[in-house]
């Protein structure tokens, strides 16, 4: 080894680093790490407790920017604008990737370590989540109920019933793919849009018209990337489903819901059912 390697075995040094900041550091002032890591308030001794707080507020973000993707993508449809309709579902199509691995940490919680702390959130539930209702009535997922549930707080509640009275980004995509000259149906353009999606036999037509016709369209493309959201959205659901089986099994769940059996259910509905249907027709 030459003299010239030798300066590698030193300290780095930078004074850009080592200035004193005025203040807060330029990186908390854009971040606000500190206010973030206040944010974690274990009310028990359990050491699991910690990472269920991490978990769920981390998920918390997760949602708040899937939910800013899909709105984004929502005003581009509209204006008929599928480039950036699509780089917003790309985007949130990672984001849905990097929250189903937020699972981790509490994966593989027993029933003993997770009573640790059970009792110390009370009634709190995941279902209470506001930003989640958000991702499903984007969806599609209408629940005049589950929108009620949040009156006791008027601006939570406001800004999820602006949700609710919207067109879901699905309602957006077929209004878009009508006025491409794809046959959507009337009365589902015209449709009650605060009522649930289940899906038509008219937009499976609609569909049918894309997944037969060439295999490179922009269409086909917008069909598969919104089948790769459907994936990662039920996979994230069941992969909710399991984590409660193996913490807490068949008990109520602590907001009083029927806990695993609720989210059975809730994880075996399709999301954007036309998109799996019409795989069977093709």
């Amino acid at each position: 080894m030459n003299d010239s390697t030798t300066t590698l075995d030193g300290p780095v040094t930078d004074d850009a680093l080592t200035r004193p900041f005025e203040g807060a550091s330029p990186y908390d002032a854009y971040v606000h790490a500190s206010v973030l890591n206040t944010l974690q308030q274990p009310l028990t001794e359990a050491p699991d407790e910690m990472g269920f707080l991490v978990t769920t507020q981390v998920m918390e973000l997760w949602f708040t920017l899937i939910v800013h993707e899909w709105r984004t993508a929502k005003v581009a449809f509209a204006k008929d604008d599928l480039p950036a309709a699509m780089d917003a579902l790309e985007r949130s199509r990672r984001a849905l990737t990097a929250l189903s691995g937020a699972w981790a940490p509490i994966a593989a919680l027993t029933p003993a370590r997770f009573n640790g702390f059970r009792a110390a959130f009370g009634r709190a539930s995941g279902f209470q989540s506001a930003m989640y209702r958000h991702m499903e009535f984007l969806l599609g997922d209408k629940s005049a109920g589950l929108l009620r549930s949040h009156r006791g707080d008027p601006a939570v509640h406001e800004a999820l019933a602006e949700t609710y009275r919207e067109p879901s980004l699905y309602d957006e995509v077929l209004a878009h793919l009508h006025r491409q000259g794809l046959p959507v149906p009337r009365h589902v353009r015209e449709r009650d849009v605060t009522s649930p999606y289940d899906g038509d036999p008219g937009v499976v037509d609609t569909w049918r018209h894309v997944y037969t016709g060439p295999q490179h369209h922009p269409h086909l493309a917008l069909g598969e990337l919104l089948t790769d959201i459907a994936e990662l959205v039920t996979r994230w659901r069941y992969d909710h489903v399991l984590v409660v089986r193996r913490a807490m099994g068949a008990k109520t769940g602590s907001a009083g819901s029927a806990g695993l059996a609720w989210l059975e259910q809730r994880a075996a509905r399709p999301v954007f059912p036309d998109l799996w249907e019409v795989r069977g027709d093709v």
